[in-house]
């Protein structure tokens, strides 16, 4: 049965987008390029919704059966909302912000989804106590955010929500999750219809629609999926979705550098820097995806290694992870203190030599 809804979730996926491409137009759901863009052209911009569709209709035939499930649908519900009213009528950060913290709480306080404790390296529990809802609804909000800022090339998002997901229901066959598994493959071919027509060159935009409903899904899946677990298992899902957080965090790092507003938009994400570099626009989305797909393997190799073998494959991912960064300037022209080191490292060195 599965396999049956996850190829009519597929073909209805790819059917619907042209339509929506159509009432985009139509209602004005468009995107104008400017000079922090990359595109040239008007673009429509609501395909969210066709992935929504898509992944509702999956829902609807298969009916995954979890004690969550009611909650998950009424929270994506309120972000698809806010999404559609972005891209009609741009909304302002702090009303997007707002309407992410109500579906958080959504699936929070009323499905009762929420991290309460790990299990320690070295035995023992550690609970999180008063912080869990908070600690969880951070996460949901951080992911849903990360995600919306990896959006901004053609099929970008898209295909790194894709990795993210086929990883996390991967994970999750191995754990024995059912649900997650269910609901992570409906999203994903969803996701993958979509994709056919937002790989560059683009004919539709997911805009805010699609890039927070796959960010609050994800969010969701990866806790359902790792929650009071292990240690070394808790850090799986902040492995898998390694792209959008660690190109979340050197934004929020870089803008505080260049004393910065941290809701301040610039363009010196992680493909805007790889564009700089001389890349082209689909070599850039491939380099991305490649990334995501090495994040994802750390993840699974992570979860199945030692703890001591854990905390060193963890040391080298994270030097590897400012190695890039410093390299490729995502946290601006002038900021390399690891490669300073290095080579101030080597040219002691040399002399002693």
């Amino acid at each position: 049965m599965i396999f049956l809804t996850l190829i009519v979730c597929f073909f209805i996926s790819i059917l619907i987008t042209p339509i929506v491409i159509k009432v985009a137009y139509k209602v004005g759901a468009t995107d104008r390029p400017n000079k922090r863009k990359v595109h040239q052209t008007l673009m429509p911009r609501l395909g969210g919704l066709a992935i929504y569709i898509s992944f509702l209709v999956g829902v609807l035939i298969f009916q995954p059966e979890n004690q969550y499930s009611t909650s998950i649908m009424i929270g994506s519900g309120i972000i698809i909302i806010t999404g559609i009213f972005d891209d009609l009528f741009e909304l302002s950060a702090k009303i997007k912000l707002l309407a992410q913290v109500i579906a958080a709480f959504v699936v929070v306080l009323y499905g009762g989804l929420e991290i309460t404790f790990i299990n320690l390296p070295l035995g023992g529990l550690f609970e999180f106590g008063y912080l869990s809802i908070p600690l969880t609804i951070l996460w949901i909000i951080g992911i849903t955010n990360a995600i919306n800022l990896i959006d901004g090339l053609d099929g970008l998002a898209a295909g790194v929500s894709s990795i993210a997901l086929i990883s996390i229901s991967g994970m999750a066959i191995i754990m024995g999750n059912h649900y997650v598994v269910a609901i992570g493959s409906i999203l994903l071919v969803s996701t993958l219809g979509f994709l056919y027509y937002n790989f560059h060159p683009a004919k539709i935009f997911m805009g805010d629609t699609g890039a927070l409903f796959l960010g609050y899904m994800i969010a969701v899946l990866s806790l359902l999926g790792f929650k009071n677990v292990t240690f070394v298992s808790f850090i799986v899902p902040i492995i898998i979705l390694g792209v959008p957080i660690s190109d979340t965090v050197f934004a929020i790092v870089r803008r505080i550098i260049n004393k910065q507003p941290i809701s301040m938009p610039d363009k010196s994400h992680l493909h805007h820097c790889l564009l700089r570099l001389g890349y082209t626009h689909r070599q850039t989305v491939l380099l991305i995806y490649a990334l995501a797909t090495f994040f994802g393997m750390v993840a699974v190799i992570f979860s199945q290694a030692k703890l001591w073998g854990a905390m060193v494959l963890v040391a080298i991912l994270l030097f590897l992870i400012e190695i890039i960064a410093e390299r490729i300037g995502l946290f601006g022209k002038d900021f390399h203190p690891l490669l300073k080191l290095i080579k101030s490292i080597k040219l002691s060195t040399e002399k002693k030599g």
